[in-house]
């Protein structure tokens, strides 16, 4: 395909005086909450998308759900809290009032979306599938009688309903669970009168239901617990008559807040915090869409949430849940086709994993690359007399990861293992507690990372010893060291033995390991210093080959977009003639397509079968390409206030393959890529279905999968 770097003035568009426009106006960005709304839509189109296998879709239906949860959980949290208590506003300026409205705006048209696709398209062709979800009305005899001896023997003995009376006041409703809210008629044992009651489903009952099949008749027939709560919830209140029972589920802040300087244990103190974080402040109230507009307004509330923020559903209120049958059906006709992901050749072909790297630098490009050739090379270093050290940061991992076997290993044949956990990562903090817990017990060497600053570099270290001297071996990732998301994620990581490269890499464990100063690094760009200002010169720099008619563009394949510094540096770069293509999987504050601001920026949101998670910078630099990958995305968390490094690619093969694969396999994709336009829209991807270029499905071909 054609470069979208511009040769000289061939492609730039006219060019605009800078100056004359006010690069800071509010208008020139959007809201960052109002596009990670926007994300989730993009989501749930692809469930829609009815050249996607139908098990698949469902699956895209569910995340859309599940993300829609954390947006809740994290981003209304944050309007919330600035709304209630102050704060400076965003770049947008946009108010937290105003910008609450939009959002429970936005977020009632995606819920009803989501509720209307599953009720009156996907449900009814899963059952023309033979999967079925029964509602209630349509269970037969025998399946009723089967679903409540099931509910007398599974769930009632485990349900603890509480009458709401003034001795026992609303329960504390944990975050995201089930709950039914029943009305009551009747005097209870005591001759007390009942109005109310609560009944919680317990996170130990699973939240669906499979029927035998010499009950239901069918291989794949399965009903919801919500459903099954309801329908004998009078079997908890014997000698009272149910008027209605009606499920809801309170979703509620999820962020952690420790003062770090005030505390002496990080482990402990985080502890603390998540003991609570189960039962935090209120965001949001789904209910039943029956439930009488009286006790909606009881448990608002209760809660302490405005009208705006209850959600009624037609439907399971966790909806999410659902996806849990995927795993249970055989049905591979029904799924994404299996494919096996490949081990490059210099691996394959190299006596060790040692000898290939020392010949020259490696691509993983995950998951089209497997991910087995990482936990390969911490296997043999644990195992290798002649490695000395091994260093490695986590930030996700899985609970029975292979690494930290492997890692445990080697720290008892007598490595000196250093692991860095990030004990703040969002909802792994538990686990990376558990985690911290059982690699200190074996010995290694844990540390939490730097105070104020995440650590979500994402890096490896091995230290050998080689014909009498130390020679170091590198593993850099845009993603995570987990073996499951690797399989479902796109990202990049490089094997390396270059020796600035690993001097850097061991001068950044040094840094966050120890209290060593700010060292200069060779190669390495690094947040909180040196990345930020390295990428405003690095944009600056393309204007300035711009205006001097030379070779210049950019191009960024992200997550996320909303640093304003960098944003306003990419506008001054468009309006001096730079050919600029961003592929944003997620949020982007930048506003594409400004006459005399961002004519020449366009913005693409790749949305497909893995997640885009991938970090990549390229730039033309006057005809000396430059690319880089990183672990960093353009927010202002990661450039100002984490730990995140950001490599350049020095081998011309690696490079090229990253090009061509990562950015112009992107920028030529018409099946999966949204558009986004100066009024925060997204565009669909103009190629139907069966037509068009898919990069994901291209690399899988390519790739042998």
């Amino acid at each position: 395909m054609l470069s979208s770097m511009d040769t000289g003035n061939k492609r730039a568009t006219r060019r605009r005086p800078q100056g004359s426009i006010d690069l800071h106006d509010p208008s020139l960005y959007l809201s960052r909450e109002l596009s990670q709304l926007a994300f989730n839509v993009r989501v749930l189109a692809q469930a829609m998308d009815e050249s996607m296998p139908l098990l698949e879709r469902l699956r895209f239906l569910c995340i859309s759900c599940t993300n829609l949860d954390e947006f809740f959980e994290i981003r209304v949290a944050t309007v919330r809290h600035q709304l209630e208590f102050g704060g400076s506003l965003g770049p947008d300026a946009l108010a937290p009032a105003v910008a609450m409205r939009r959002i429970h705006e936005k977020a009632g048209e995606l819920v009803d979306d989501q509720y209307r696709y599953w009720n009156d398209v996907l449900r009814p062709q899963l059952a023309d599938a033979g999967i079925r979800f029964l509602p209630r009305d349509r269970w037969t005899q025998r399946q009723t009688r089967w679903l409540k001896k099931h509910f007398h023997d599974e769930i009632m003995p485990v349900l603890s309903p509480l009458g709401l009376d003034p001795a026992h006041p609303f329960p504390r409703i944990l975050n995201k669970s089930l709950n039914i809210v029943v009305v009551l008629q009747g005097k209870d044992a005591f001759g007390r009168p009942a109005h109310m009651a609560v009944v919680r489903a317990p996170r130990s009952l699973s939240r669906v239901i499979q029927l035998p099949r010499e009950v239901s008749g069918g291989e794949h027939d399965f009903v919801l617990l919500s459903a099954v709560l309801s329908a004998f919830v009078d079997e908890l209140f014997p000698g009272m008559k149910v008027k209605g029972a009606y499920q809801f589920r309170v979703t509620r802040n999820s962020e952690l807040f420790v003062d770090e300087d005030e505390v002496e244990n990080l482990a402990s103190a985080l502890k603390g915090e998540l003991a609570g974080r189960g039962f935090a402040r209120a965001v949001r109230l789904e209910i039943a869409e029956s439930c009488p507009r009286s006790i909606v307004r009881a448990l608002l509330r209760n809660f302490e949430l405005s009208e705006n923020a209850v959600y009624r559903i037609n439907g399971p209120v966790n909806l999410n849940r659902v996806s849990s049958v995927i795993g249970l059906i055989d049905r591979p006709e029904l799924k994404f086709p299996a494919f096996q992901p490949r081990t490059p050749p210099a691996l394959l072909e190299a006596a060790t994993p040692f000898a290939a790297i020392r010949a020259g630098d490696i691509l993983l490009h995950h998951p089209f690359d497997a991910f087995k050739p990482v936990v390969d090379l911490v296997g043999l270093a644990a195992r290798d007399p002649d490695v000395l050290a091994i260093k490695q940061t986590l930030y996700r991992t899985a609970d029975d990861s292979e690494l930290v076997n492997l890692l445990i290993e080697a720290a008892r044949h007598g490595k000196d293992v250093t692991v860095v956990i990030e004990l703040r990562a969002r909802f792994d903090e538990e686990a990376n507690i558990r985690l911290a817990d059982r690699l200190q017990e074996a010995g290694v060497q844990v540390v939490y990372g730097v105070v104020g600053f995440k650590t979500h570099a994402k890096m490896l270290l091995v230290v050998r010893r080689e014909g009498g001297k130390i020679r170091r071996y590198a593993h850099l990732s845009t993603g995570n060291y987990h073996a499951g998301t690797a399989r479902a994620y796109t990202d990049l990581a490089l094997f390396t033995a270059h020796e600035d490269i690993c001097h850097d890499v061991h001068s950044v464990f040094q840094q966050v390991s120890g209290l060593a100063p700010a060292l200069r690094l060779r190669r390495l760009l690094q947040s909180p210093f040196t990345l930020h200002s390295a990428l405003l010169q690095k944009i600056d720099r393309e204007a300035e080959h711009a205006r001097a008619g030379r070779s210049s563009g950019i191009i960024a394949k992200i997550n996320a977009l909303n640093e304003p510094a960098v944003i306003r540096a990419l506008y001054r770069a468009s309006q001096a003639g730079v050919r600029i293509d961003l592929i944003v999987r997620g949020a982007c504050t930048l506003r594409p397509g400004v006459t005399g601001v961002s004519d020449n920026i366009r913005v693409r949101s790749i949305i497909g079968r893995f997640l885009e998670h991938s970090r990549v910078y390229c730039f033309a630099n006057g005809g000396e390409e430059e690319i880089y990958c990183a672990s960093a995305d353009w927010l202002e968390r990661n450039l100002l206030r984490r730990i995140e490094i950001c490599w350049p690619l020095l081998d011309p093969d690696v490079a090229a393959q990253v090009r061509a694969d990562a950015l112009d396999a992107y920028l030529a994709d018409d099946r999966r890529a949204w558009l986004l336009q100066a009024d925060g829209t997204y565009q669909p991807p103009s190629a139907v279905a069966g037509t068009g270029h898919s990069a994901q499905d291209d690399l899988l071909l390519r790739h042998g999968g």
